[in-house]
């Protein structure tokens, strides 16, 4: 009887596991972004960790990925070297061997940035200036989800974003916006950029955990996207 009851425990088990880690969903980290366009005025040293850090704080506020930390990954060695060290407690010591590896590995590559239109001088009224800003932002990056173990890049997609000084449509954003892209928080390329994020987000949990009927919406995005590509460019 007792060896009937640990033949179906441990069957149990084998069905549990699995279930458990699809459940948490794909391991992934994210890759400090690159800029391969020119004239990007706000584009400067330390600016690609701080978006890698915004989608990470994004894909993580879905529930449906588990995320790595790779920025602060000395800090966790570090961690993990004072806990092999025997100068803290072992129940508390961090423990080597550990941590988790990223299955997947997501980079993004800023290849278009354009804005439109001017500053003006705006509306006064009893010392009091309103308005304004009439500049539009267009912003697109490439995505790629590459699978760490083979190499291979199992999803691509170019996130496009655009943003005027009225503002755009945004969802929910769940990461913060500081470091070294604080001052365009509130203008059109801050805003462009957040959207850049929000929608790369929803695509890779729709891409890599949904799978359902959102994918429809995602390729007639990416249909309209290579269209007016194709319409923009001028054959002799």
């Amino acid at each position: 009887m007792h060896k009937k009851i640990l033949m179906m425990f441990c069957a149990l088990s084998c069905l549990l596991v699995p279930m458990a880690v699809e459940a948490a969903g794909p391991v992934m980290a994210v890759n400090d972004f690159t800029n391969n366009v020119t004239g990007v005025y706000w584009w400067h040293s330390g600016v690609g960790r701080d978006l890698a850090g915004m989608l990470t704080n994004e894909l993580a506020g879905t529930n449906a990925f588990q995320m790595v930390e790779r920025a602060k990954l000395g800090a966790i060695l570090d961690e993990q070297d004072l806990g092999a060290s025997g100068r803290v407690t072992p129940a508390t010591a961090a423990k080597i061997g550990k941590m988790i590896g990223a299955q997947y590995l997501v980079t993004g590559t800023v290849t278009a940035f354009e804005e439109t239109g001017k500053d003006s001088a705006g509306v006064g009224f009893r010392g009091i200036r309103v308005g304004g800003k009439k500049k539009e932002t267009y912003l697109a990056v490439d995505l790629r989800v590459i699978d760490s173990t083979t190499g291979v890049v199992a999803f691509t997609r170019t996130v496009e974003a655009r943003s005027s000084a009225k503002g755009i449509s945004l969802g929910l954003y769940r990461g913060g916006f500081g470091g070294n892209l604080d001052k365009e928080k509130k203008t059109p390329a801050g805003k462009a950029i957040r959207a850049m994020v929000v929608e790369a987000a929803d695509y890779l949990e729709c891409a890599m955990v949904s799978k359902g009927s959102c994918l429809a919406e995602y390729e007639a995005k990416e249909r309209k996207r290579r269209d007016g590509l194709k319409d923009s460019i001028k054959l002799d």
